[in-house]
C-alpha cells in the first residue's frame, strides 16, 4: 500500500474536511471507483471498521491500518503524523 503523508496542522482542519480531501485526492490518484476500507482518528481514540485494534493490543499497527493492508488496499493518505489516516482499495 502507497502512503501520502500530508501536514495540514496550520490548516486546523476536522476530521470530515479530512475525510474529504483524502477521498479527493484517493479518487484522483485510483479513480472514481476508489472504496474507503478504514480510517483512524487519534484525537478521538476511533477507528473504522470498530473494534479492529482489540487484538492488536501492544503492537505497533493500528487494527485499521492491518485491516487494510490485509484486504487490498492500495492508499493511505496520512494527515499530521497519525493523527488521521484513511486507507483506500
Amino acid at each position: 500500500m502507497k502512503t501520502l503523508r500530508l501536514d495540514t496542522t496550520e490548516l486546523d482542519l476536522d476530521f470530515n474536511a479530512l475525510l474529504k480531501l483524502a477521498t479527493a485526492i484517493a479518487e484522483h490518484l485510483l479513480g472514481n471507483e476508489t472504496m474507503l476500507l478504514s480510517w483512524y482518528d487519534r484525537e478521538r481514540d476511533l477507528e473504522s471498521p470498530a473494534g479492529v485494534s482489540e487484538c492488536h493490543e501492544g503492537c505497533a499497527t493500528k487494527g485499521s491500518w492491518d485491516y487494510a493492508l490485509n484486504r487490498g488496499a492500495r492508499l493511505a493518505v496520512e494527515f499530521d503524523s497519525g493523527r488521521f489516516y484513511f486507507c483506500f482499495l
